[in-house]
């Protein structure tokens, strides 16, 4: 029994797991390698299983990945700088990738026992990325509810769904998430860019959540002119 938190190694995922163990619901983490150029991250899910004293599964989906091109996440292709609600962000889509990591993470669901899987998507997402709106997490549940009809019940659960990222930052500072052992960057360099859409978001959400930011940045007030851009 327990939740599987869907961990990418990013603030919000971790955060996520943080929360779900203080709550004393964490059955596992489990994270996919679906190519993506800031893969690094899974370092860090990995170290967060390894803190919270559970088990941590890396499911390889790269050949999938490689067939979901036109993204700047898998493809060659530059990382915006700027505001992660711009237009220009949508080059960050990777069709179909919660769905797909949903559809396994319940498989997984139900052969490990767990009774409920979590992930970490959440209102800042909306805008960009349609599988992580309150209306795609419905109807995956409803969709699963049905796959698994008379074999298992498995919760899809999304605290943060109606959440802003700010908010997410006061939830896991609350739970003492470490901040720092966390990774957002789009663009998988040594240390955090602070130009890319999930830089300036999670810069903007420490501001907005009164939370001190411990991140190293290699531009560390680009987001003040980006916020300012927007308007």
């Amino acid at each position: 029994m327990g939740t599987i938190v869907i961990c990418s190694g990013g603030l919000d995922s971790v955060s996520l797991a943080h929360r779900v163990a203080a709550d004393g619901q964490l059955h596992s983490l489990l994270s996919f390698d679906y190519g993506q150029r800031h893969r690094k991250e899974l370092s860090f899910a990995a170290r967060a299983a390894q803190r919270l004293n559970v088990p941590h599964q890396i499911i390889d989906l790269t050949a999938i990945g490689a067939a979901l091109t036109g993204s700047a996440l898998t493809d060659d292709l530059d990382v915006p700088d700027g505001h992660y609600a711009e237009e220009s962000m949508r080059i960050t889509v990777v069709p179909n990738r919660n769905a797909i990591m949903l559809t396994v993470a319940f498989g997984v669901a139900v052969s490990a026992g767990a009774d409920a899987v979590a992930t970490a998507v959440h209102g800042g997402d909306h805008f960009i990325y349609p599988d992580c709106r309150p209306a795609f997490t419905q109807a995956f549940s409803a969709m699963q509810n049905a796959a698994l009809d008379g074999y298992a019940a498995v919760e899809l659960r999304t605290p943060y769904v109606h959440r802003t990222k700010a908010d997410i930052v006061v939830d896991g500072a609350s739970v003492n998430t470490p901040f720092a052992d966390t990774w957002s960057c789009y663009k998988g360099g040594v240390i955090h860019c602070g130009r890319c859409g999930t830089c300036v978001e999670r810069r903007e959400a420490f501001d907005l959540a009164g939370v001190p930011d411990p991140t190293e940045y290699a531009d560390r007030d680009f987001w003040k002119s980006a916020i300012a851009e927007r308007g």
